[in-house]
């Protein structure tokens, strides 16, 4: 008599099941792409160099919120193909033409929209050229704190080994850079984007730190 068959292995369980553990399910879905997406870091870095025009150019309402839904768009997309991308291996275990048509046809939405947000990044500066022109000074300004932070955030997000106190410098330079550039910001929104773009950086970094020293306390 044939012995009946054993039950599929079950998943194993969350850590709960409410909504705050359902956000930060969310949150380790973002950290993780970060982590492991180069193209998500570079959108990451964009999006920095995004928050920083912002915040440095009084720009109207329907430039902002498009400006802003542009690169949150591009997150979700980048996050939805990379879900794709685990999607697909899991499902087929060995090369397949379709499989590969299913991601390169992902990656061409992600790609779309990046172009798109390019375009229309450049018709909102080409359109608010005479603000431009007049916000030399704060646009100065942005240079000399902008280009240090987001050197700060690149340092966060590239997956190098560096010593602890690298990580620690950068996110504290990064967050006293923001410190200053929120104080004559042009757009609290935009500085507060930045900020955020900041600590998933810094959360990214020390995310990583914790998986790379894993290995070594189980052994």
């Amino acid at each position: 008599m044939n012995a009946p068959p054993r039950p599929p292995a079950s998943f194993p369980p969350r850590n709960g099941s409410g909504l705050l553990a359902s956000f930060g399910h969310a949150w380790a879905g973002l950290i993780h792409t970060v982590i492991y997406q180069r193209n998500m870091r570079v959108h990451l870095i964009a999006a920095v160099l995004v928050g920083l025009v912002g915040s440095g150019i009084a720009l109207g309402l329907a430039e902002k919120v498009t400006l802003i839904f542009c690169v949150l768009l591009i997150f979700f997309a980048e996050i939805l193909n990379s879900a794709l991308e685990h999607l697909v291996d899991l499902a087929v275990q060995q090369f397949d033409e379709k499989a590969r048509l299913a991601k390169d046809a992902a990656a061409a939405g992600v790609l779309v929209l990046a172009l798109g947000t390019v375009v229309i990044f450049a018709a909102i500066l080409v359109h608010n050229w005479d603000t431009v022109r007049e916000s030399t000074d704060a646009i100065v300004r942005q240079v000399a704190l902008g280009l240090p932070l987001t050197a700060c955030v690149l340092v966060l997000v590239l997956p190098r080994p560096r010593p602890v106190w690298v990580d620690v410098a950068a996110f504290a330079v990064g967050s006293g850079l923001m410190t200053f550039q929120a104080l004559e910001t042009a757009s609290s929104v935009f500085s507060a984007l930045t900020a955020g773009l900041l600590f998933v950086a810094g959360a990214a970094a020390y995310q990583r730190r914790r998986e790379q020293s894993a290995p070594r306390r189980a052994a």
